[in-house]
């Protein structure tokens, strides 16, 4: 299974997302790829700080992380996409529309449910640990969905 999660910039939420997903699934002895990018992301720029800090009080590194802008192979290479938001959802349908039947929100695929996943980008340490939990929390749904 190789999964893709994409945010705007990938610096926060998917890297965030990227990193707990591959902890947890090599915690169960799951077989999963996991790569990020982003809709607006410039290659080769790190995880913000405060993704690194609050993910490394979990015990994840994400440190070295570089950004990527999402791109068709990476589309063609995923089994499932996950974005954030349903704008990240909507410019992906739009520009790759072969993938349209395995892109989803996260809160889509985890819950059923319509909502975005909160941005913590400018907003502190304390925004950055909410989503880190937010983050967690879905995942943990989407594990059970995968192994169902």
């Amino acid at each position: 299974m190789n999964v893709l999660f994409v945010c705007t910039g990938n610096t926060c939420r998917s890297p965030m997302a990227e990193g707990i997903l591959r902890d947890m699934a090599e915690k169960k002895g799951m077989e999963i790829t996991v790569k990020s990018a982003g809709v607006f992301a410039y290659d080769g720029e790190k995880a913000s700080r405060e993704a690194i800090e609050v993910m490394e009080y979990s015990g994840i590194d994400i440190s070295n992380h570089r950004a990527s802008l999402v791109h068709k192979k990476l589309m063609e290479e995923a089994d499932l996409i996950i974005t954030m938001s349903y704008s990240h959802k909507d410019v992906l349908i739009r520009k790759f529309p072969f993938a349209k039947e395995k892109i989803f929100t996260l809160k889509e695929y985890a819950y059923g449910v319509d909502g975005d996943v909160i941005d913590p980008f400018g907003r502190g340490i304390a925004a950055y640990s909410r989503t880190k939990n937010e983050l967690t929390d879905s995942i943990n749904q989407l594990i059970v969905k995968l192994n169902d």
